[in-house]
């Protein structure tokens, strides 16, 4: 596994953004961890965080796109850290653009946050977390309003690497319906690989109860 992604590993479980036990996810899964980018709360923690986000974007999509689109809320800070990481350690002048939930009808008009979209646009989506693809599907008719615009991809900070709406994966599912490329900075895999009765800062945070607590969820929510 790459340096950084241990790195990345280590900073979701710094910040509190990655934690095990007991929680239930947007989609109504019980779950036994748990990713939550609102903890990401100081400067310092954001800039880090647009910092990894951008590597995973420049290496698997390069930096020849136009807008970084994220998705209200929790995609509006992404998106915007994300654009600034992209400039100053990519030399690339990247757009970020978001969505209000409300439409504004005084000053800036519309539904659109930061930059305007049209026609000729290639936009990546950032998001946090993708369980089950329910937030892009509300997300793609936005942009497809804006124009012909090109949706190149989707990168999360974590591939939660279970079923979405059938079968197959979340993310796979993204792929098949939009024909978008979907990436993650790690996967729950990697996550498993490197904590697991690992010591980090003198406490072990996957034992084998909390393994096999996951491994009984990937058997009910996992792809086969």
């Amino acid at each position: 596994m790459e340096q950084y992604k241990q790195e990345f590993i280590e900073f979701m479980v710094d910040c509190q953004v990655l934690r095990f036990g007991d929680f239930v996810t947007k989609s109504g899964r019980q779950t036994p961890f748990f990713v939550n980018t609102g903890f990401y709360r100081t400067g310092a923690q954001l800039a880090k965080l647009g910092e990894y986000y951008a590597k995973a974007i420049a290496e698997k999509y390069g930096t020849e796109f136009d807008v970084l689109f994220g998705p209200a809320y929790k995609g509006i800070p992404l998106s915007v850290t994300t654009c600034v990481a992209l400039s100053e350690k990519y030399g690339a002048d990247i757009r970020y653009c978001s969505n209000r939930k409300e439409i504004k009808d005084h000053g800036d008009k519309g539904i659109l946050l930061g930059s305007p979209i049209g026609d000729g646009d290639r936009i990546v989506i950032i998001e946090d977390v993708t369980t089950a693809g329910t937030s892009i599907g509300e997300t793609m008719p936005i942009l497809k309003a804006q124009g012909q615009v090109d949706v190149l991809g989707l990168v999360v900070s974590v591939d939660r690497m279970e079923r979405g709406q059938g079968e197959k994966s979340a993310l796979e599912e993204i792929h098949e319906k939009y024909g978008m490329e979907t990436t993650a900075i790690v996967t729950m895999a990697e996550v498993v690989e490197h904590l697991y009765n690992r010591p980090y800062k003198g406490q072990v945070i996957i034992d084998d109860a909390m393994k096999a607590a996951i491994d009984r969820y990937y058997e009910k929510y996992g792809v086969h």
